[in-house]
Protein backbone atom coordinates (compact mmCIF):
# COMPACT_ATOMS: atom_id res chain seq x y z
CA UNK A 1 0.00 0.00 0.00
CA UNK A 2 1.04 4.04 -1.11
CA UNK A 3 2.08 5.33 2.02
CA UNK A 4 -0.14 8.12 0.95
CA UNK A 5 -3.06 6.15 0.90
CA UNK A 6 -5.29 6.32 4.30
CA UNK A 7 -7.17 2.81 4.77
CA UNK A 8 -10.39 2.68 6.49
CA UNK A 9 -10.56 2.70 10.35
CA UNK A 10 -11.94 -1.04 9.97
CA UNK A 11 -9.26 -2.43 7.71
CA UNK A 12 -6.65 -0.63 10.30
CA UNK A 13 -8.40 -2.26 13.35
CA UNK A 14 -8.38 -5.70 11.18
CA UNK A 15 -4.44 -5.38 11.10
CA UNK A 16 -3.44 -3.95 14.25
CA UNK A 17 -4.14 -3.60 17.60
CA UNK A 18 -4.05 -0.25 19.30
CA UNK A 19 -2.18 1.24 22.90
CA UNK A 20 -3.26 4.33 23.98
CA UNK A 21 -2.18 6.36 27.35
CA UNK A 22 -3.64 9.58 28.47
CA UNK A 23 -2.02 12.17 30.35
CA UNK A 24 -4.36 14.64 31.71
CA UNK A 25 -3.83 17.70 33.53
CA UNK A 26 -6.22 19.18 35.71
CA UNK A 27 -5.60 23.05 37.19
CA UNK A 28 -6.57 23.16 40.86
CA UNK A 29 -9.14 25.81 41.79
CA UNK A 30 -6.62 27.10 44.50
CA UNK A 31 -7.13 30.74 45.26
CA UNK A 32 -3.60 31.22 45.10
CA UNK A 33 -0.94 30.04 43.06
CA UNK A 34 1.10 26.53 43.96
CA UNK A 35 4.34 28.27 45.46
CA UNK A 36 3.22 32.11 46.48
CA UNK A 37 -0.06 34.12 46.65
CA UNK A 38 -0.58 35.31 44.04
CA UNK A 39 -4.55 34.93 42.88
CA UNK A 40 -5.22 32.67 40.38
CA UNK A 41 -8.55 34.34 38.71
CA UNK A 42 -9.03 33.30 34.99
CA UNK A 43 -9.19 36.24 32.56
CA UNK A 44 -7.33 38.74 34.32
CA UNK A 45 -5.05 41.23 32.10
CA UNK A 46 -1.85 39.83 31.42
CA UNK A 47 0.82 40.05 33.82
CA UNK A 48 -1.00 41.19 36.33
CA UNK A 49 -1.09 38.49 38.76
CA UNK A 50 2.77 37.85 39.49
CA UNK A 51 5.33 37.88 41.75
CA UNK A 52 8.90 37.38 41.99
CA UNK A 53 8.45 33.74 43.29
CA UNK A 54 6.27 32.80 40.03
CA UNK A 55 8.55 35.13 37.66
CA UNK A 56 11.74 32.49 39.29
CA UNK A 57 13.64 36.13 40.04
CA UNK A 58 16.91 35.53 41.87
CA UNK A 59 16.68 34.87 45.75
CA UNK A 60 12.79 33.84 45.93
CA UNK A 61 12.00 30.72 47.58
CA UNK A 62 8.80 29.11 47.00
CA UNK A 63 6.63 27.68 49.69
CA UNK A 64 3.84 24.59 48.83
CA UNK A 65 0.54 25.31 48.97
CA UNK A 66 -1.44 22.78 51.26
CA UNK A 67 -4.79 23.26 49.85
CA UNK A 68 -3.26 22.17 46.37
CA UNK A 69 -1.61 19.27 48.35
CA UNK A 70 -5.10 17.94 50.13
CA UNK A 71 -6.65 18.28 46.84
CA UNK A 72 -4.54 16.10 45.08
CA UNK A 73 -4.69 13.71 47.65
CA UNK A 74 -8.04 13.59 47.29
CA UNK A 75 -8.04 13.05 43.70
CA UNK A 76 -5.73 10.14 44.18
CA UNK A 77 -7.90 8.35 46.94
CA UNK A 78 -10.91 8.71 44.63
CA UNK A 79 -8.73 7.00 41.85
CA UNK A 80 -8.06 4.27 43.72
CA UNK A 81 -4.38 5.47 44.47
CA UNK A 82 -2.01 4.66 46.62
CA UNK A 83 -0.64 7.79 48.75
CA UNK A 84 2.85 8.32 49.49
CA UNK A 85 3.85 8.58 53.11
CA UNK A 86 7.01 10.45 51.93
CA UNK A 87 7.81 12.41 48.89
CA UNK A 88 9.35 15.16 46.77
CA UNK A 89 9.28 17.82 44.25
CA UNK A 90 11.82 18.10 41.49
CA UNK A 91 13.14 20.53 39.16
CA UNK A 92 12.49 19.67 35.48
CA UNK A 93 14.76 21.51 33.36
CA UNK A 94 14.02 22.47 29.90
CA UNK A 95 13.90 25.72 28.42
CA UNK A 96 10.26 27.90 26.76
CA UNK A 97 9.63 31.29 26.79
CA UNK A 98 7.03 30.37 28.94
CA UNK A 99 8.91 28.84 31.75
CA UNK A 100 9.85 32.15 33.57
CA UNK A 101 12.60 29.76 35.94
CA UNK A 102 14.03 27.74 32.97
CA UNK A 103 12.17 24.94 35.04
CA UNK A 104 9.38 23.25 36.37
CA UNK A 105 8.76 22.12 39.76
CA UNK A 106 7.20 19.26 38.78
CA UNK A 107 7.34 15.52 41.00
CA UNK A 108 9.87 12.91 39.19
CA UNK A 109 10.67 9.36 40.79
CA UNK A 110 8.51 10.28 43.53
CA UNK A 111 4.86 11.04 42.90
CA UNK A 112 2.08 11.20 45.57
CA UNK A 113 0.16 9.47 44.57
CA UNK A 114 0.67 5.74 42.60
CA UNK A 115 -0.95 2.80 41.06
CA UNK A 116 -4.26 3.02 41.35
CA UNK A 117 -7.74 2.76 38.46
CA UNK A 118 -11.05 4.34 36.97
CA UNK A 119 -13.65 2.27 35.49
CA UNK A 120 -15.79 3.42 32.59
CA UNK A 121 -18.25 1.68 31.05
CA UNK A 122 -18.93 1.13 27.34
CA UNK A 123 -22.10 -0.43 25.74
CA UNK A 124 -22.83 -2.20 28.57
CA UNK A 125 -18.69 -2.82 29.65
CA UNK A 126 -17.20 -2.03 32.05
CA UNK A 127 -13.24 -1.04 31.13
CA UNK A 128 -10.74 -0.80 33.50
CA UNK A 129 -7.97 1.99 33.28
CA UNK A 130 -4.71 1.47 35.27
CA UNK A 131 -3.54 5.07 36.44
CA UNK A 132 0.23 5.10 36.95
CA UNK A 133 0.48 7.90 39.05
CA UNK A 134 -1.03 11.59 40.29
CA UNK A 135 1.48 14.16 40.66
CA UNK A 136 1.68 17.80 41.32
CA UNK A 137 3.64 20.41 40.29
CA UNK A 138 3.02 24.18 38.49
CA UNK A 139 1.79 25.07 35.56
CA UNK A 140 3.31 27.10 32.89
CA UNK A 141 2.76 30.37 31.28
CA UNK A 142 0.63 31.71 28.04
CA UNK A 143 2.69 32.20 25.01
CA UNK A 144 0.17 33.76 22.07
CA UNK A 145 1.65 33.73 18.72
CA UNK A 146 0.01 36.73 16.19
CA UNK A 147 1.27 37.78 12.70
CA UNK A 148 0.57 34.51 11.13
CA UNK A 149 -1.93 32.09 9.69
CA UNK A 150 -2.43 29.37 12.41
CA UNK A 151 -2.14 30.91 15.86
CA UNK A 152 1.23 29.13 15.80
CA UNK A 153 4.48 29.87 15.81
CA UNK A 154 5.38 29.49 12.23
CA UNK A 155 4.68 32.40 10.32
CA UNK A 156 4.05 34.35 13.01
CA UNK A 157 5.48 37.92 13.18
CA UNK A 158 5.56 38.07 16.86
CA UNK A 159 5.09 36.21 20.47
CA UNK A 160 3.50 37.82 23.57
CA UNK A 161 3.75 35.61 26.77
CA UNK A 162 1.45 36.47 29.74
CA UNK A 163 2.69 34.98 33.32
CA UNK A 164 -0.34 34.97 34.93
CA UNK A 165 -1.08 31.31 34.67
CA UNK A 166 2.72 30.39 35.94
CA UNK A 167 2.88 28.88 38.99
CA UNK A 168 -0.71 27.62 39.10
CA UNK A 169 -1.20 24.27 40.64
CA UNK A 170 -1.53 21.68 37.88
CA UNK A 171 -2.28 17.74 38.89
CA UNK A 172 -0.94 15.03 36.28
CA UNK A 173 -2.81 12.25 35.69
CA UNK A 174 -0.98 9.52 33.93
CA UNK A 175 -2.94 6.11 32.88
CA UNK A 176 -0.85 3.11 32.12
CA UNK A 177 -0.65 1.44 28.97
CA UNK A 178 -4.00 0.48 28.06
CA UNK A 179 -3.80 -2.32 25.38
CA UNK A 180 -6.51 -4.54 24.47
CA UNK A 181 -9.31 -2.48 23.07
CA UNK A 182 -9.28 -2.75 19.26
CA UNK A 183 -11.76 -0.75 17.18
CA UNK A 184 -13.12 0.87 20.80
CA UNK A 185 -9.90 2.47 21.54
CA UNK A 186 -11.02 6.34 20.47
CA UNK A 187 -14.04 5.45 22.13
CA UNK A 188 -13.10 4.61 25.80
CA UNK A 189 -10.30 7.39 25.39
CA UNK A 190 -13.13 9.77 25.45
CA UNK A 191 -15.13 7.91 28.26
CA UNK A 192 -12.05 7.70 30.62
CA UNK A 193 -11.53 11.39 30.03
CA UNK A 194 -15.43 12.01 30.64
CA UNK A 195 -15.49 10.08 33.71
CA UNK A 196 -12.36 11.75 34.87
CA UNK A 197 -13.88 15.00 34.56
CA UNK A 198 -16.87 14.13 36.55
CA UNK A 199 -14.93 12.56 39.30
CA UNK A 200 -12.49 15.57 39.71
CA UNK A 201 -15.87 18.20 39.16
CA UNK A 202 -17.96 15.93 42.20
CA UNK A 203 -14.65 16.50 44.50
CA UNK A 204 -15.03 20.06 43.44
CA UNK A 205 -11.08 21.11 43.72
CA UNK A 206 -11.25 21.88 39.85
CA UNK A 207 -13.56 23.52 37.13
CA UNK A 208 -12.67 21.39 34.28
CA UNK A 209 -13.34 23.38 31.84
CA UNK A 210 -11.47 22.14 29.07
CA UNK A 211 -12.74 25.37 26.67
CA UNK A 212 -10.54 27.53 28.94
CA UNK A 213 -7.87 25.30 29.41
CA UNK A 214 -8.31 24.16 33.15
CA UNK A 215 -8.77 20.70 31.80
CA UNK A 216 -6.08 19.64 29.06
CA UNK A 217 -5.41 16.06 28.00
CA UNK A 218 -2.27 14.64 25.58
CA UNK A 219 -3.01 11.57 23.93
CA UNK A 220 -0.62 9.04 23.26
CA UNK A 221 -1.04 6.07 20.51
CA UNK A 222 0.31 3.20 19.33
CA UNK A 223 0.36 0.58 16.84
CA UNK A 224 1.36 -2.73 16.80
CA UNK A 225 0.82 -6.06 14.47
CA UNK A 226 -1.23 -8.93 16.60
CA UNK A 227 1.48 -10.62 19.17
CA UNK A 228 4.02 -8.14 18.43
CA UNK A 229 5.76 -5.38 20.55
CA UNK A 230 4.03 -2.27 20.93
CA UNK A 231 4.60 0.00 18.64
CA UNK A 232 6.69 3.71 18.97
CA UNK A 233 3.59 6.00 20.52
CA UNK A 234 3.30 9.58 19.23
CA UNK A 235 2.03 12.20 22.07
CA UNK A 236 -0.48 14.38 20.91
CA UNK A 237 -0.38 17.79 23.27
CA UNK A 238 -3.19 19.77 24.87
CA UNK A 239 -6.24 18.13 23.50
CA UNK A 240 -9.21 20.04 24.77
CA UNK A 241 -12.75 18.78 24.16
CA UNK A 242 -14.12 15.18 24.78
CA UNK A 243 -14.60 15.02 21.25
CA UNK A 244 -11.37 15.27 20.15
CA UNK A 245 -9.90 13.22 22.45
CA UNK A 246 -11.80 10.43 20.09
CA UNK A 247 -11.00 12.32 17.26
CA UNK A 248 -7.17 12.31 18.18
CA UNK A 249 -7.04 8.77 18.33
CA UNK A 250 -8.63 7.79 15.41
CA UNK A 251 -6.81 10.09 13.37
CA UNK A 252 -3.24 9.11 14.30
CA UNK A 253 -4.35 5.34 14.25
CA UNK A 254 -5.33 5.48 10.82
CA UNK A 255 -1.97 7.56 9.94
CA UNK A 256 0.39 5.92 11.72
CA UNK A 257 -1.20 2.47 9.79
CA UNK A 258 -0.65 4.54 6.23
CA UNK A 259 3.17 4.94 7.38
CA UNK A 260 3.20 1.53 8.44
CA UNK A 261 1.81 0.04 5.63
CA UNK A 262 3.99 2.37 3.00
CA UNK A 263 7.54 0.38 5.29
CA UNK A 264 7.80 3.50 6.77
CA UNK A 265 8.87 3.83 11.11
CA UNK A 266 6.94 6.07 13.45
CA UNK A 267 8.73 8.53 14.65
CA UNK A 268 8.17 9.22 19.12
CA UNK A 269 7.19 12.84 18.72
CA UNK A 270 4.84 15.59 19.96
CA UNK A 271 1.71 16.40 17.69
CA UNK A 272 -0.70 19.07 17.29
CA UNK A 273 -4.27 18.35 17.05
CA UNK A 274 -6.27 20.96 14.69
CA UNK A 275 -9.93 21.15 15.39
CA UNK A 276 -10.71 22.21 12.02
CA UNK A 277 -9.62 19.18 10.33
CA UNK A 278 -9.04 16.78 12.68
CA UNK A 279 -5.47 15.79 11.25
CA UNK A 280 -2.55 16.11 13.65
CA UNK A 281 1.15 17.53 12.73
CA UNK A 282 4.30 17.16 13.80
CA UNK A 283 5.61 18.98 16.41
CA UNK A 284 8.73 17.73 17.95
CA UNK A 285 10.74 15.17 18.81
CA UNK A 286 9.82 13.25 22.47
CA UNK A 287 12.55 13.87 25.36
CA UNK A 288 12.86 11.51 27.60
CA UNK A 289 13.45 11.75 31.44
CA UNK A 290 16.81 11.74 31.05
CA UNK A 291 16.66 15.18 28.80
CA UNK A 292 14.91 16.91 31.83
CA UNK A 293 17.97 16.66 33.78
CA UNK A 294 15.71 15.82 36.41
CA UNK A 295 16.92 16.64 40.33
CA UNK A 296 15.30 17.19 43.58
CA UNK A 297 13.91 20.76 44.42
CA UNK A 298 16.70 22.27 46.70
CA UNK A 299 14.13 24.76 48.15
CA UNK A 300 10.93 22.55 49.48
CA UNK A 301 10.96 20.34 52.19
CA UNK A 302 9.72 16.54 51.57
CA UNK A 303 5.96 15.91 51.21
CA UNK A 304 5.33 13.77 54.52
CA UNK A 305 1.17 12.94 54.69
CA UNK A 306 0.24 12.24 57.61
CA UNK A 307 -1.87 9.18 57.28
CA UNK A 308 -4.64 9.83 60.09
CA UNK A 309 -4.86 13.03 57.89
CA UNK A 310 -5.33 10.49 54.54
CA UNK A 311 -7.61 8.27 56.45
CA UNK A 312 -9.52 11.28 57.02
CA UNK A 313 -9.85 12.42 53.33
CA UNK A 314 -11.03 9.38 52.48
CA UNK A 315 -14.14 9.29 54.68
CA UNK A 316 -15.30 12.30 53.59
CA UNK A 317 -14.82 12.04 49.69
CA UNK A 318 -18.38 12.62 48.44
CA UNK A 319 -20.27 10.41 46.19
CA UNK A 320 -18.73 9.59 43.02
CA UNK A 321 -19.97 9.46 39.94
CA UNK A 322 -20.33 5.86 39.34
CA UNK A 323 -22.24 5.22 42.67
CA UNK A 324 -24.10 8.76 41.86
CA UNK A 325 -25.75 7.71 38.58
CA UNK A 326 -26.26 4.10 40.23
CA UNK A 327 -28.59 6.16 42.52
CA UNK A 328 -29.81 8.40 39.59
CA UNK A 329 -30.75 5.34 37.51
CA UNK A 330 -33.16 3.69 40.42
CA UNK A 331 -34.49 7.20 41.81
CA UNK A 332 -35.48 8.27 37.63
CA UNK A 333 -36.97 4.37 36.91
CA UNK A 334 -34.24 3.79 33.92
CA UNK A 335 -33.05 0.73 31.93
CA UNK A 336 -29.33 0.23 32.21
CA UNK A 337 -29.51 1.27 28.17
CA UNK A 338 -31.14 4.79 29.15
CA UNK A 339 -28.55 5.34 31.26
CA UNK A 340 -26.28 4.70 29.46
CA UNK A 341 -27.71 6.79 26.77
CA UNK A 342 -27.25 9.53 28.70
CA UNK A 343 -23.47 8.84 30.03
CA UNK A 344 -23.05 8.57 26.23
CA UNK A 345 -24.17 12.15 25.77
CA UNK A 346 -22.66 13.44 28.80
CA UNK A 347 -25.92 14.47 30.15
CA UNK A 348 -26.27 13.31 33.62
CA UNK A 349 -24.87 16.33 35.33
CA UNK A 350 -27.30 18.40 32.56
CA UNK A 351 -30.42 16.47 33.06
CA UNK A 352 -29.96 15.86 36.93
CA UNK A 353 -29.61 20.24 37.32
CA UNK A 354 -32.86 19.98 35.26
CA UNK A 355 -34.81 17.96 37.27
CA UNK A 356 -33.64 20.13 40.34
CA UNK A 357 -34.84 23.15 38.58
CA UNK A 358 -38.29 21.70 38.32
CA UNK A 359 -38.24 19.32 35.24
CA UNK A 360 -39.67 15.75 35.27
CA UNK A 361 -36.67 13.09 34.70
CA UNK A 362 -38.83 12.15 31.41
CA UNK A 363 -39.02 14.63 30.20
CA UNK A 364 -35.30 16.69 30.69
CA UNK A 365 -34.42 13.41 28.87
CA UNK A 366 -36.65 14.27 26.23
CA UNK A 367 -34.77 17.76 25.73
CA UNK A 368 -31.36 16.60 26.28
CA UNK A 369 -31.14 13.44 24.62
CA UNK A 370 -33.49 15.03 21.62
CA UNK A 371 -33.38 18.20 20.11
CA UNK A 372 -30.23 19.90 22.24
CA UNK A 373 -27.88 16.65 21.17
CA UNK A 374 -28.88 16.84 18.07
CA UNK A 375 -27.77 20.92 17.58
CA UNK A 376 -24.40 19.74 19.64
CA UNK A 377 -23.58 16.92 17.01
CA UNK A 378 -24.82 19.67 14.64
CA UNK A 379 -22.02 22.26 15.72
CA UNK A 380 -19.67 19.94 16.52
CA UNK A 381 -19.75 20.85 20.37
CA UNK A 382 -19.92 19.45 23.27
CA UNK A 383 -23.22 19.25 24.73
CA UNK A 384 -23.18 21.86 27.79
CA UNK A 385 -21.55 24.38 25.13
CA UNK A 386 -24.44 24.20 23.09
CA UNK A 387 -26.12 27.16 24.29
CA UNK A 388 -28.89 26.09 27.12
CA UNK A 389 -29.09 26.08 30.39
CA UNK A 390 -30.31 23.06 32.25
CA UNK A 391 -32.29 25.99 34.38
CA UNK A 392 -33.67 27.46 30.94
CA UNK A 393 -34.89 24.09 29.77
CA UNK A 394 -36.51 23.13 33.09
CA UNK A 395 -38.39 27.19 32.55
CA UNK A 396 -39.46 25.76 28.63
CA UNK A 397 -40.71 22.56 30.09
CA UNK A 398 -42.50 24.31 32.67
CA UNK A 399 -44.45 26.03 29.97
CA UNK A 400 -45.17 23.00 28.01
CA UNK A 401 -46.86 21.59 30.63
CA UNK A 402 -49.13 24.55 31.69
CA UNK A 403 -50.32 24.13 28.08
CA UNK A 404 -49.06 27.75 27.04
CA UNK A 405 -46.32 26.11 24.38
CA UNK A 406 -46.67 22.67 22.28
CA UNK A 407 -44.06 21.01 21.87
CA UNK A 408 -43.86 22.59 18.56
CA UNK A 409 -43.88 26.01 19.70
CA UNK A 410 -41.34 25.01 22.86
CA UNK A 411 -39.09 23.95 19.91
CA UNK A 412 -39.26 27.54 18.53
CA UNK A 413 -39.15 29.05 22.00
CA UNK A 414 -35.96 26.82 22.39
CA UNK A 415 -33.98 28.17 19.20
CA UNK A 416 -34.16 31.87 20.70
CA UNK A 417 -32.52 30.41 23.81
CA UNK A 418 -29.63 29.07 21.94
CA UNK A 419 -29.64 32.54 19.52
CA UNK A 420 -28.84 33.87 22.96
CA UNK A 421 -32.42 36.14 23.03
CA UNK A 422 -33.39 35.60 26.65
CA UNK A 423 -35.22 33.24 28.58
CA UNK A 424 -38.31 31.23 27.17
CA UNK A 425 -41.02 33.55 29.16
CA UNK A 426 -39.15 36.38 27.33
CA UNK A 427 -38.63 34.62 23.66
CA UNK A 428 -42.04 33.22 24.10
CA UNK A 429 -43.76 36.98 24.69
CA UNK A 430 -41.62 38.47 22.53
CA UNK A 431 -42.14 36.17 19.04
CA UNK A 432 -45.82 35.62 20.23
CA UNK A 433 -45.80 32.21 20.31
CA UNK A 434 -48.08 31.34 23.29
CA UNK A 435 -50.78 28.99 22.58
CA UNK A 436 -54.40 30.22 21.45
CA UNK A 437 -56.41 29.01 24.27
CA UNK A 438 -59.66 31.56 24.16
CA UNK A 439 -62.37 29.78 23.35
CA UNK A 440 -63.92 32.35 21.84
CA UNK A 441 -61.43 32.79 19.06
CA UNK A 442 -61.06 29.10 18.51
CA UNK A 443 -64.94 28.42 18.22
CA UNK A 444 -64.48 31.56 15.75
CA UNK A 445 -61.53 29.34 13.52
CA UNK A 446 -63.81 25.79 13.55
CA UNK A 447 -66.85 27.59 12.47
CA UNK A 448 -64.94 29.09 9.52
CA UNK A 449 -62.76 25.70 8.77
CA UNK A 450 -66.23 23.92 8.73
CA UNK A 451 -67.59 26.53 6.41
CA UNK A 452 -64.98 26.14 4.51
CA UNK A 453 -65.24 22.39 4.32
CA UNK A 454 -68.81 20.87 4.40
CA UNK A 455 -68.21 17.87 3.24
CA UNK A 456 -65.94 17.43 5.62
CA UNK A 457 -68.24 18.30 8.25
CA UNK A 458 -70.76 15.83 6.86
CA UNK A 459 -68.60 13.07 7.04
CA UNK A 460 -67.28 13.99 10.94
CA UNK A 461 -71.51 14.08 11.91
CA UNK A 462 -71.73 10.66 10.23
CA UNK A 463 -69.64 9.01 12.44
CA UNK A 464 -66.25 9.39 10.74
CA UNK A 465 -64.31 10.71 13.73
CA UNK A 466 -61.22 10.55 11.61
CA UNK A 467 -62.19 13.25 9.37
CA UNK A 468 -61.68 15.33 11.57
CA UNK A 469 -58.01 15.95 10.54
CA UNK A 470 -58.69 18.23 7.65
CA UNK A 471 -60.46 20.66 9.86
CA UNK A 472 -57.93 20.60 12.98
CA UNK A 473 -55.28 21.58 10.05
CA UNK A 474 -57.44 24.41 9.15
CA UNK A 475 -57.69 25.72 12.26
CA UNK A 476 -54.02 25.32 13.08
CA UNK A 477 -53.13 26.93 9.81
CA UNK A 478 -55.42 30.24 10.73
CA UNK A 479 -53.87 30.66 14.23
CA UNK A 480 -50.21 29.51 12.64
CA UNK A 481 -49.70 26.40 14.91
CA UNK A 482 -50.63 28.22 18.30
CA UNK A 483 -53.69 26.38 19.23
CA UNK A 484 -53.05 22.93 21.03
CA UNK A 485 -54.11 20.02 18.53
CA UNK A 486 -55.63 18.23 21.13
CA UNK A 487 -58.18 20.87 22.31
CA UNK A 488 -59.10 21.62 18.99
CA UNK A 489 -60.43 18.31 17.86
CA UNK A 490 -62.06 18.32 21.29
CA UNK A 491 -63.81 21.15 20.03
CA UNK A 492 -64.42 20.65 16.73
CA UNK A 493 -65.61 17.30 17.73
CA UNK A 494 -68.31 18.86 20.46
CA UNK A 495 -69.17 21.36 17.58
CA UNK A 496 -70.39 19.12 15.02
CA UNK A 497 -72.24 16.94 17.53
CA UNK A 498 -74.54 19.32 18.35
Amino acid sequence: MSTNVLPTYDDVVSRYEPVIGLETHVELGTVTKMFCGCPTDFGAEPNTQVCPVCLGLPGSLPVANRAAIEATIRIGLALNCSIATWCRFARKNYFYPDMPKNFQISQYDEPLCTDGYLDVEIDGETVRIGIERVHLEEDTGKTLHVGGATGRIHGATESLVDYNRAGIPLVEIVTKPVPGLGAKAPEIAKAYVAELRDVIRTLGVSDVRMEQGSMRCDVNTSLNLPGAEWGTRTETKNVNSLRSVERSVRTEMLRQAMVLDGGGTITQETRHFHEDTGDTTSGRSKETATDYRYFPEPDLVPLAPEPAWVEQLKAALPELPREHRARLKTEWNLSDLDMQSILNAGAVSLIERTVAAGASPEAARKWWLGELSRRANAEGVELEAVGATPEQVAKLQVLVASGKLTDKLARQVLEGVLAGEGDPEQIMAARGLEVVSDTGALTAAIDEAIAANPDVAEKIRGGNQAAAGVLIGAVMKTTKGQADAKTVRELVLARLAS
